[in-house]
């Protein structure tokens, strides 16, 4: 028996260095120059594969096993590949390796090169590749590594662009590696508006476009005749994170809904953190030079005229107006003055309070019903002390958050 334990661990030692982290294992990259292949300072990583590799995010069976995508950075023209040192052997160890061929074609669509010759030549026609839709807006950012002011481009397409659709399809597949719940859209639903972001680059005297992010926008129905947009999916590419493209998008989708008459507001669906972030730094800037929001109005409180000039102008929802309002009346806000921030602190745990008293409110339902009523008294005693520490808690996060935002502002 211990012979057989002792083989067994032996074995499991030996399977045990077979696996690897899928994050680590695929390898991305927006390919612009032949070169790009082989410099290991383009290739990026996922954030998450469970969506394809299970929640652990390993795959089975190989050693020093490599998932190469590279996209050719403009038309995300795709190159798959699979590299490994070595796999485990059915007929030798027993067990079979993963099929992580079978995994990844689930997400990619047909019609990708396997060898880097063909892949080369594809990037030869990419000057031909231009943006699709209508331009937006245009941009530039100065970026200290090229020493030049680089030129970005916003567009608005639809799958009546020649062409989009097959785009689409390669460019969603980088959500399944950035976006934690991802998933893939109906395209053949007419209400889907899609904006994009591409930046232009010099390449042999010619100019070309890559793609830097994009965004989905479903258009709900609102009776009788309006529509209310709501955001789905953004993402920039990890290689553009953090240059403030994120900020232009969401603005100037904004500033192209502010111009339709029939759009009431804009909402956005399960936001992120760092959306929600992003989306405070921007409705903030649009409105912060409204007259509702003027420092003599924002210290009167939170008002019907900031909602409906919000809305009617801006297309902002009034739930966002309400934390743009707590943003700006902090910035108008003198914290050091015990009356100020005391008169501060309360406007917003009035709000933040809303949700505990609801609870509270049915707890109290509850508890008629199954306990005698000094029981209920203590319990609620016991509430009350924890809900003033979560509400504390809940301001203290939200001011920093805040502040956050106001820097930012600052510096725009």
């Amino acid at each position: 028996e211990n012979l057989f334990l002792s083989g067994l661990t032996a074995m499991e030692k030996k399977l045990a260095e077979y696996k690897c982290n899928t994050n680590e294992a695929i390898q991305l990259k927006l390919v612009r120059f032949p070169e790009d292949l082989e410099d290991e300072n383009t290739t990026f990583n996922p954030e998450y594969s469970h969506q394809v590799f299970g929640d652990d995010e390993v795959a089975f069976g190989y050693k020093g096993l490599k998932i190469l995508l590279y996209y050719i950075a403009g038309n995300l023209s795709t190159l798959f590949r699979i590299e490994y040192t070595s796999k485990v052997n059915e007929k030798f160890d027993c067990v079979e390796a993963d099929d992580v061929e079978s995994k990844i074609r689930e997400i990619i669509p047909p019609g990708f090169c396997t060898n880097t010759d063909d892949f080369v030549s594809l990037l030869e026609k990419e000057v031909n590749f231009k943006p699709f839709g209508m331009l937006l807006h245009t941009y530039s950012i100065h970026n200290e590594e090229a020493g030049e002011d680089i030129t970005y481009q916003i567009y608005k397409a639809d799958m009546t662009c020649p062409g989009f659709r097959e785009y689409h399809e390669r460019l969603q597949t980088f959500l399944m590696w950035f976006i934690e719940t991802a998933s893939f859209i109906d395209v053949d639903d007419e209400r889907w508006n899609y904006f994009l972001v591409f930046e232009k680059y010099n390449k042999d005297g010619a100019t070309l476009f890559a793609t830097v992010g994009y965004m989905t926008v479903y258009n709900y129905y609102v009776y009788p005749d309006k529509t209310r947009p709501r955001v789905s999916q953004m993402l920039i590419l990890p290689p553009f994170q953090g240059e403030g493209h994120g900020a232009q998008l969401l603005e100037t989708v904004h500033r192209y809904y502010m111009s339709s008459p029939t759009v009431l507001d804009i909402t956005a669906e399960d936001p992120s953190e760092n959306y929600v972030k992003l989306r405070d730094f921007v409705l903030v800037k649009l409105c912060q030079d409204l007259l509702c929001f003027s420092p003599v109005k924002l210290m009167q409180g939170f008002s019907q005229e900031m909602v409906t000039e919000a809305q009617q102008k801006l297309k902002i929802n009034k739930q966002h107006t309400r934390r743009v309002y707590e943003i700006l009346r902090l910035r108008a806000t003198n914290m050091g003055d015990a009356e100020q921030s005391r008169s501060y602190r309360l406007d917003v745990k009035r709000r933040l309070i809303g949700p505990y008293k609801k609870k509270q409110r049915e707890l109290a339902k509850m508890r008629r019903c199954l306990r005698p009523e000094e029981m209920t008294n203590q319990l609620n005693q016991i509430d009350l002390n924890l809900q003033r520490e979560q509400l504390e808690e809940s301001f203290q996060q939200l001011v920093s958050d805040y502040r956050r935002v106001l820097e930012r502002l600052a510096q725009a």
